[in-house]
């Protein structure tokens, strides 16, 4: 799935420190703006326990993770949606990603220079969002003058487009994202013809201190963070970038010893990586065999059939049936064998919509 979320934040914020970590890509952090200027990828693996546990019952020859895309995007500042400091370029780089995850600064360090001078979290997310809704703003305005035009002219595709850019227009005036705002299916489809970049899900990623992140203790930055994304309805990740960085450098024994040492259940990179996989409404089923147990991502409301299209065209073209278990029945029966003997294992169709966590084997005639 060619699907990618981008890193976005102010400059200092600890944005391409985080990307160093997720990647181990080495993109250039340094203490000062624009240190990113071209947009850095970097493909993860998403980290799923039932991948390892399907490892341990089938023991194949290898193990192969599904993987996804993070897009490290240059710190934008005030005034970007104006050209300001690399404005134009960064917009156009957000423009390209499906998902934003926004880095917000939540620690003190007079060591590390804020670009406005002070640490203030909803400030620094408010500056951001407001760039998107005025890029998006000039998008609308601009179309809304050209559909106008054909809509008097009883265009039936330009009416109805006028009112769904009436309603974002509104909203945005507003100071609203686009993300905010309940369509119909009908309506969601012109919305998303649009690319609007405040239309984008939302993942905040407050970045704490190493001492806070260890503790467990919410202080004020974050607690606003927090009430910020409650409030807009998004979700906020609680990580310390300096930490990840550390853990990214170790094997994985070391780095589950580390944790431990810190007393921390799971790395927050882990976290980050699911919560960004499923803020674009992204699942996983598997394939299992002797030769290879494989994870494969699909999009949630894919059939049988496309999800079979992801592994191989020729699946897709001559699919017949899926042979189907669920990943609990598989593993609760230890293995297929067990699983088809407590009548676990279903043969789906055409019109079977693919769930989390499918066992899957795919029946194809070319």
């Amino acid at each position: 799935m060619a699907l990618t979320a981008g890193i976005v934040g102010l400059p200092n914020v600890g944005k391409s420190t985080l990307f160093n970590a997720i990647t181990k890509a080495g993109a250039l952090a340094a203490n000062y703006p624009f240190a990113t200027i071209d947009p850095n990828v970097g493909i993860v693996e998403v980290p799923d326990y039932r991948l390892d546990n399907l490892t341990e019952l089938v023991k194949p020859k290898k193990t192969v993770p599904t993987a996804f895309e993070f897009t490290d995007i240059a710190g934008i500042v005030k005034g970007a949606s104006k050209g300001e400091g690399l404005g134009n370029k960064f917009l156009s780089h957000i423009r390209d990603v499906d998902a934003i995850c926004q880095v917000v600064r939540a620690f003190d360090d007079e060591n590390i220079t804020h670009v406005s001078g002070k640490v203030d979290p909803i400030d620094d997310i408010e500056v951001i969002n407001m760039e998107l809704i005025l890029a998006d703003l000039e998008s609308v305005e601009k179309r809304y003058a050209r559909v106008q035009k054909m809509a008097k002219q009883k265009d039936k595709e330009a009416v109805a487009e006028e009112a769904v850019l009436s309603i974002v227009k509104e909203a945005l005036e507003n100071e609203q994202p686009v993300r905010s705002i309940e369509f119909t299916p009908e309506q969601l489809k012109v919305v998303k013809g649009m690319h609007l970049l405040t239309a984008k899900p939302m993942l905040y990623v407050a970045n704490v201190s190493e001492d806070d992140l260890v503790s467990g203790d919410e202080n004020d930055y974050l607690k606003a963070i927090k009430n910020y994304a409650e409030n807009e309805g998004s979700e906020v990740i609680v990580i310390s970038a300096k930490i990840e960085e550390e853990l990214a450098a170790l094997d994985e024994e070391d780095k589950k010893e580390y944790l431990a040492d810190l007393g921390i259940e799971e790395a927050g990179l882990d976290k980050l990586i699911r919560a960004s996989y499923h803020l674009l409404g992204l699942a996983t089923y598997f394939t299992a065999g002797e030769q290879e147990v494989r994870a494969w991502t699909f999009r949630h409301g894919m059939t049988a059939p496309q999800c079979a299209g992801i592994i191989h065209t020729d699946f897709e073209r001559g699919f017949i049936r899926a042979e189907t278990v669920s990943y609990d029945d598989l593993v609760d029966n230890k293995g297929m064998t067990g699983a088809k003997e407590a009548g676990k294992v279903r043969l789906e169709g055409k019109e079977y919509l693919m769930k989390d966590g499918d066992v899957v084997h795919f029946r194809f005639n070319v």
